[in-house]
């Protein structure tokens, strides 16, 4: 997965707490014209974005919008997305929230535009790869309710696809949403 670097799972997934500007400085940026429906003013200008991590191989894209200021933060949270989705670290031996993230009443409530979301999902994938897919298992460890968190991860089809293949691993039954 490393091309050019040799970061661990955990120095890869710190950079899900980096600004768009540090995060984009590891990349290479490419924008391009790109074809496709969507009316006579889409695309007429080189607004879409191909960034390529240098440190993890992920390669993201944005061309749905007529920015390229918008796409280019389409793609950064598309990476963000694909690290906290596809670097699995050991869990914490205590979890601490980031404090952007309420979890009251055994809910765990993150809003898709939280930026601690990503590292929130690299939380609860790490500790669903940990406990063997026992969703019950994880929700009593980081304190919050089955459903509360089955919620959070069926908000993100690729948090939930992940969780699913962990359980599939595990020779365990999908989730549903």
């Amino acid at each position: 997965m490393s091309k050019g670097f040799d970061l661990t799972p955990e120095e890869l997934r710190t950079r899900l707490k980096f600004d768009d500007a540090r995060l984009l400085a590891e990349c290479e940026a490419h924008i391009h014209r790109t074809g496709g429906p969507g009316g006579q003013h889409r695309n007429k200008v080189a607004s879409a974005v191909r960034l390529v991590h240098r440190p993890s191989g992920y390669v993201v894209t944005a061309t749905e919008r007529r920015s390229q200021h918008e796409n280019k933060a389409n793609a950064l949270r598309r990476l963000r997305e694909a690290i906290a989705v596809g670097v699995r670290c050991a869990p914490p031996p205590t979890v601490v929230w980031p404090e952007s993230v309420c979890t009251t009443d055994g809910r765990l409530r993150v809003n898709e535009k939280n930026p601690a979301l990503w590292e929130v999902l690299g939380l609860v994938l790490d500790e669903v790869a940990a406990c063997g897919g026992q969703v019950g298992q994880v929700a009593d460890r980081l304190g919050v309710t089955t459903s509360s968190l089955t919620r959070v991860l069926a908000e993100n089809p690729k948090a939930f696809a992940e969780a699913n293949r962990l359980r599939r691993q595990a020779g365990l039954a999908p989730l549903r949403a």
